[in-house]
């Protein structure tokens, strides 16, 4: 088992941040999903062994966290969600100075090969500043991989790059696990979790709430998915089986067994609330869909952000 942990618990002050989590993770790409400040990066922190937890256990590739966090260093990778590459530095230059650290052998071929790897050989002795987002995320990749760790964690490894570079940027993430890498990632795109995750768990308040395949999980509504655009206050519904699901904006969204034979009924007990209906549409679940049910929206939850997060971790430091 490549990640292990048992009732791991992480508090910040009176903050339950990590709540008696367990884990047990093979050789897969698991995904951990889940609104911001809900544990994500707490967690992987733990298992990088930047943080130390408050109370539990937690392995990696058979190495206790905090016991042996020297034997899981050398066994990992971890590629943070702000960019960590020095851009005054070429992107040859970037890669070697990790390969020195690692006290990789034959340093040479090994970072052309991580280059090569990442599609980074004829850019390699330009400086970072010239790279594009893209190229910089891959430049990381290049970086984690050049001492062939067992394990990567990858923190929004796609955030804030185009369509097309987070398209190459999964290609890439896709091959390492077909190498045998165990993957382990946290995102905020469920659309790219359902695609590439063979697992994923959804955190939330510290919790895992859902963890199982990402065609389990959606199978587990069992049932339509309509979703209503609308204008106007939302007061509530009550109508043998049609379930209300979870608000986005002005998007109002309910479960049912035949969605298509549902809208008229659904169409009619909106409008006499007065709200104004511009479109309905019938779908099966999806991963968002999932995320919904289970944690619900920020707004509804006004739970611990970011911001705070790590407002709290500087002052501890």
């Amino acid at each position: 088992m490549s990640v292990k942990t048992y009732e791991l618990t992480k508090y910040f002050n009176k903050l339950c941040a990590v709540d008696h989590i367990n884990l047990e993770i093979g050789n897969e790409s698991f995904g951990l999903l889940g609104p911001n400040g809900a544990g994500k990066t707490t967690t992987v922190l733990i298992l990088t062994t930047l943080l130390k937890p408050g109370t539990g256990d937690a392995y990696v590739c058979g190495y206790d966290v905090v016991k042996e966090a020297k034997k899981v260093r050398n066994v990992i990778s971890y590629v943070p969600q702000d960019m960590a590459v020095d851009i005054k530095l070429t992107g040859r230059e970037n890669v070697l100075l990790f390969a020195k650290l690692y006290g990789v052998a034959d340093r040479k071929k090994k970072v052309d090969e991580v280059l090569e790897l990442m599609g980074l050989s004829e850019r390699a002795d330009d400086r970072v500043n010239s790279y594009s987002g893209g190229m910089r995320r891959r430049l990381e990749l290049a970086q984690a991989l050049v001492h062939e760790p067992q394990v990567l964690f990858l923190d929004e490894p796609t955030l804030g790059l185009d369509v097309s570079a987070r398209r190459k940027m999964w290609e890439h993430i896709s091959s390492l696990k077909k190498k045998g890498v165990t993957i382990f990632i946290t995102t905020h795109y469920m659309d790219e979790a359902d695609k590439f995750c063979d697992r994923v768990a959804i955190i939330d308040r510290g919790k895992i709430v859902a963890m199982d395949s990402p065609a389990k999980l959606k199978n587990s509504i069992g049932k339509d998915v309509i979703t209503a655009s609308v204008s106007g206050e939302f007061k509530g519904l009550n109508i043998e089986g049609i379930t209300f699901l979870g608000r986005e904006i002005d998007n109002i969204k309910f479960t049912a067994e035949s969605g298509s034979e549902a809208l008229p009924l659904l169409s009619e007990a909106l409008s006499r609330q007065g709200l104004k209906v511009h479109s309905l549409s019938v779908r099966e679940p999806s991963l968002d869909d999932v995320f919904l049910q289970k944690v619900g929206t920020q707004e509804e939850q006004g739970s611990f952000d970011d911001y705070k997060f790590r407002t709290l971790l500087r002052r501890r430091k």
